[in-house]
Order: C-alpha cells, then structure tokens, then sequence
C-alpha cells in the first residue's frame, strides 16, 4: 500500500508564498508520477500540477502557471508545491496524489490518480 502525508499549509496574506510537502511511504511506494490538486468550498476537485518520476515533465494548471513550481527529490520521496504570488482564489484545501500506473507520463485529472493525501488547507487573505 502507498500511504501520502501532505503539509505545508497554512493561512498568508495576498502576495504571499508557501511550500507545500508530500511524503510518499509503504511497501510499494515507488516514486511514480504525482499531483497536487485543489478543492475550495462549494466546487469540484481541480489539478493544479503535475509531474513526471524522473522530473523532466512537468504540467500546471494555467491559473498557476508562473507562480507555481512543482518538484520533487526521490531520494527522500518528497514532492513540493512552492506557490508564490499568492491569490485569495488560490484558497482551497491541497491535496497531493500518486498515480498507480504511471511514471513518464502525467496525468492531469483524478482518474490518473490512485493514492490520495489528506489535504492541507490553504488560506490567503486580501
């Protein structure tokens, strides 16, 4: 089983930035291609970036796009969501996902996605 621990949130003002973390632990964890999505109240899950095992693919969703930076370091089974520029639309709990399938390629909706962390909100105030 895979087991995903997501942290790093917490509540900024407008302009602000944090790094969220997600630690991939269990017996078949393998370093697979993963994401972070989002979900703010009242509306649907949504992907927000992806990126491949190896690191040399990365996806954003355009809302984020030059203000958000995936990454990860497989030596430690770690993948990381630096936002920067912080918006008050950006406020949602962050969820990290690992795909039980894939490792080149990127999924950028759930269903690419098999495990699931227990998000971690995020909160930016104007």
């Amino acid at each position: 089983q895979v087991q995903l621990a997501d942290t790093g949130g917490g509540s900024v003002q407008a302009g602000g930035s944090l790094r969220l973390s997600c630690l991939g632990a269990g017996r078949t964890f393998s370093n697979p291609s993963m994401g972070w999505f989002r979900q703010a109240p009242g509306k649907e899950r949504e992907f927000v970036a992806g990126i491949n095992q190896s690191g040399g693919a990365t996806y954003y969703a355009d809302s984020v796009k030059g203000r958000f930076t995936i990454s990860r370091d497989n030596a430690k089974n770690t993948v990381f969501l630096q936002m920067n520029s912080l918006k008050p639309e950006d406020t949602a709990v962050y969820y990290c996902a690992a795909s039980g399938r894939y490792v080149t390629t990127v999924p950028r909706t759930a269903l690419g996605y098999d495990y699931w962390g227990q998000g971690t909100q995020v909160t930016v105030s104007s």
